[in-house]
């Protein structure tokens, strides 16, 4: 194999992204994952009703559990999750040891569940990376109590939540006028709100690509439309699981949930299911990019082969008279000519131009 195809063969993994596919598919549910214990955990607790609110930090899980013996709304935010730290919340808030297990565990996908006094919700926050063009996920557990929010996050660095802290400052927002379920709702709309600002994202690529595409079509362009296409994966496997999530949330029963709120979880349940309409968009555009793909190069394979064609069929007649005088007989029309090689070169380029003239008349190139 020569330098410049083992080189080739090389780039071939990180060019169509086969690790990327092995991230996407690592989901087998008999396998128990490890998840690796947070360097930094940060925990922060919001207590609020309509007329005042406490914001503070603390340093052990154990300085938040008298959250719950208060008349106030409680908002506890974990960011970077440790057992320990997360069973000793969970214990404190009589949280079902199945519901631990979920929040601990990894590539989970989105699910509703009604355990004991509780409503859990579990599914991912995305984020769209600028330097790897590829979307990334965080999961994120959500526990409706009476009265309490409990939320974790893995990655302390990053959330989505900046604008609902804000809202929560200020004295007259609906916010700090409703109860617990109303704050969980502010926390799944704001997650779905930013699908969409990650979906733009990526739909500024499908158009850079399909811009590529009808340009010029090589191999780069085939396996930029094949790392979009695993994006959109990663987008119809949150998109499905967070409708039916919050369609679950809708057809509860349960004490929990206010009935003056069920228009709110509506309003994020036509969002999901418009964000997922709009990835099944994508994915035919993305589909129809790898169609135009296949027909430019047909069409460049067309043009080649055309070219040839001409090419042969200008040169078949210097090849007959070429054939034909330069038979090994004695007895040949113009043989000791003085004019009969120049007769023989005339017509060898004479016949190719008038076929050049005819081809082009009847529009064949």
């Amino acid at each position: 194999m020569s330098p410049q195809k083992y080189l080739r063969y090389l780039m071939l993994p990180s060019l169509f992204g086969t690790d990327r596919t092995k991230e996407i598919l690592q989901v087998n549910p008999t396998v128990i994952p490890q998840r690796e214990e947070a360097k930094e955990v940060k925990i922060f607790v919001h207590e609020y009703n309509a007329s005042s609110i406490q914001e503070y930090g603390v340093e052990s899980a154990l300085e938040c559990l008298h959250c719950q013996d208060n008349d106030y709304v409680s908002w506890i935010n974990i960011d970077g999750l440790r057992k320990n730290d997360v069973e000793t919340i969970c214990n404190g808030y009589g949280i079902h040891p199945l519901v631990i297990e979920d929040i601990l565990s990894i590539n989970q996908r989105p699910k509703m569940d009604e355990v004991d006094n509780i409503l859990f919700c579990l599914l991912n926050m995305l984020y769209f990376n600028e330097q790897k063009k590829s979307v990334e996920t965080e999961q994120i557990s959500i526990i409706l109590g009476k009265n309490f929010v409990l939320s974790f996050q893995e990655d302390a660095s990053r959330d989505v939540f900046p604008p609902i802290r804000t809202r929560l400052k200020i004295n007259n927002a609906k916010i700090r006028q409703r109860g617990a379920d109303y704050l969980c709702y502010s926390l799944l709309d704001m997650i779905v709100d930013n699908y969409f600002i990650v979906m733009e994202k990526v739909g500024e690529q499908i158009e850079i690509v399909e811009e590529e595409v009808v340009r010029s079509s090589n191999t780069r362009s085939l396996a930029r439309i094949n790392q979009l296409r695993k994006e959109l994966i990663v987008l119809k496997r949150n998109f499905a699981p967070v409708r039916d999530l919050l369609n679950g949330i809708i057809r509860s029963e349960s004490e929990l949930l206010e009935d003056r709120h069920t228009k709110y979880y509506k309003d994020v349940y036509d969002h999901i299911v418009q964000a997922y309409d709009l990835s099944e968009n994508y994915r035919d555009i993305i589909m129809s990019m790898q169609d135009l793909y296949l027909n430019n190069v047909n069409l460049r394979m067309n043009e080649v082969m055309k070219v040839m064609a001409i090419v042969t069929c200008l040169l078949a007649p210097a090849t007959v008279i070429g054939g034909i005088f330069g038979m090994n007989f004695d007895i040949i029309p113009y043989i000791h000519n003085r004019w009969g090689f120049f007769i023989a070169v005339g017509l060898m380029l004479l016949i190719p131009l008038w076929m050049l003239y005819f081809f082009r008349k009847r529009g064949w190139f």
